[in-house]
């Protein structure tokens, strides 16, 4: 797949004002390509929104592996703790934090979040499609809602099917980055507070996120749907009418044969 074009169709169609992302998941470390790892670049631990950020924003191709991070939640969702129990924990922790108020529901919950097994994986890389070294598992996308709008209206043209929605509130990087990954299927996400409060994620932004293999189908998407009817990013907003006004105005027009 020509990514670099990809990148260049999806920014173009949809205005984006940060870089759609490729995500690959390695087993060993040893294949991570050429990247900053922000524990050697910036001799600091981050959470893995903020490597989203770098990658995203900077342009920077990132790697993120045990030794980068220090975010307790996305490390038990993908796998980089020792935890014997990753889910028990992620739960007890909801609990402890006042995201739930009993065991039972924060159960529920976080065994339905998409994760890795403990060590399942080696290291997470993230990269600007324009600049991949690899092929991805998942690409991602951040913009506002009208912008996400129209990429769910491409999916749904391209794959003749509709998005999915994974919504949670807390450890979003997982449904964004993961949820494609373990599902197959376009998903829609609202940035958890991680991403607001570390990784700067703006008040306006969301993610959408597919399979790297439904890329072809959803660029299709993005020329095809709705282009009967002119629709496109930024949302074309109507203009075929007179509008009215205020009555001090309309008596002036009346006085003077304009209405």
């Amino acid at each position: 797949m020509p990514y670099k074009s990809a990148a260049a169709q999806l920014k173009e169609a949809l205005r984006l004002r940060t870089e759609p992302l490729g995500i690959a998941y390695l087993t060993d470390l040893a294949a991570l390509p050429k990247s900053r790892r922000p524990s050697q670049v910036f001799g600091k631990k981050v959470t893995i929104c903020q490597g989203v950020t770098m990658a995203r924003i900077y342009g920077w191709s990132v790697g993120l592996t045990r030794e980068d991070l220090i975010c307790i939640p996305g490390m038990l969702a993908f796998g980089f703790t020792p935890a014997a129990d990753p889910i028990l924990e992620l739960a007890q922790l909801f609990c402890e934090v006042g995201f739930n108020r009993e065991m039972g529901p924060a159960l529920k919950e976080v065994e339905s979040l998409p994760r890795f097994a403990p060590e399942e994986i080696a290291a997470i890389y993230l990269s600007p499609l324009e600049r991949l070294a690899l092929d991805p598992e998942v690409i991602a996308v951040w913009g506002n809602p009208a912008q996400m709008m129209r990429l769910i209206q491409a999916a749904n043209f391209g794959l003749g099917e509709q998005a999915t929605g994974d919504f949670s509130g807390k450890v979003e990087c997982a449904s964004y980055l993961l949820a494609p990954f373990r599902t197959g299927k376009v998903t829609v996400s609202i940035p958890g507070m991680g991403d607001r409060i570390f990784s700067m994620t703006q008040d306006d932004e969301m993610v959408t996120s597919f399979p790297a293999a439904h890329l072809e189908p959803i660029l299709e998407g993005l020329q095809e749907a709705g282009r009967k009817i002119g629709a496109r990013y930024p949302i074309t907003v109507y203009q075929n009418f007179t509008p009215a006004f205020p009555p001090p105005y309309e008596e002036r027009a009346k006085k003077w044969g304009i209405i």
